[in-house]
């Protein structure tokens, strides 16, 4: 019995000296770390943009390169664009809904800007030929691979659906049906008229 009490005052000393170690642990975390403040209007980097603000992490890394895409003959929709522009974080969106309607028949590339090579030309079959120096830009490649569609800027989804519908040889929207999305279950995902 002697010797439990003459552990105890022990053993109380090293549980407060942890508590207050485990304490100022706490105080200096809370002070020090900043938390993550992601902003879809300030040109901080966030990350992926397509992932944080468009919640499509499936374009990037493109699947295929432009040489690729143009040496099957398939349409390619080439996007510029860099992480940490506001431009750019709001118009992932709109690449996003373009992939959800054309991704199927259409290659979509998007190409960061940052990791383009610092070349003094390039070939018509690289990424880099088609970038004009501002971003978001949008080019669309037909099946020929000729340029049928070059802007930069928040290019309204309208203006590349009209582009991509004179590739697919689709009729115009005002003649088209208005598809609905089914409600979603585990079945099915299709469109409907």
């Amino acid at each position: 019995m002697k010797g439990i009490k003459f552990l105890l005052p022990t053993f109380v000393n090293h549980s407060r000296r942890i508590l207050s170690i485990i304490i100022l642990i706490t105080c200096l975390l809370i002070t020090t770390v900043q938390p993550a403040f992601a902003g879809l209007n300030d040109d901080r980097y966030d990350g992926n943009i397509f992932v944080v603000y468009a919640g499509n992490g499936s374009l990037v890394p493109p699947a295929q390169t432009l040489a690729q895409t143009l040496a099957q003959h398939k349409p390619a929709i080439l996007t510029f664009y860099v992480e940490d522009s506001s431009d750019c974080k709001k118009y992932a969106i709109v690449i996003s809904k373009i992939q959800a309607f054309y991704g199927r028949a259409a290659e979509l590339i998007p190409i960061n800007v940052d990791s383009l090579t610092n070349q003094k030309s390039y070939e018509p079959t690289e990424e880099g030929y088609y970038y004009s120096g501002g971003v978001p830009q949008v080019v669309i490649f037909d099946q020929a691979g000729k340029v049928v569609f070059n802007q930069k800027g928040q290019v309204p989804y309208e203006d590349i659906d009209d582009s991509l519908r004179k590739v697919f040889d689709l009729l115009p929207r005002t003649e088209s049906m208005t598809l609905k999305r089914r409600p979603l279950n585990e079945l099915s995902g299709e469109l409907v008229p």
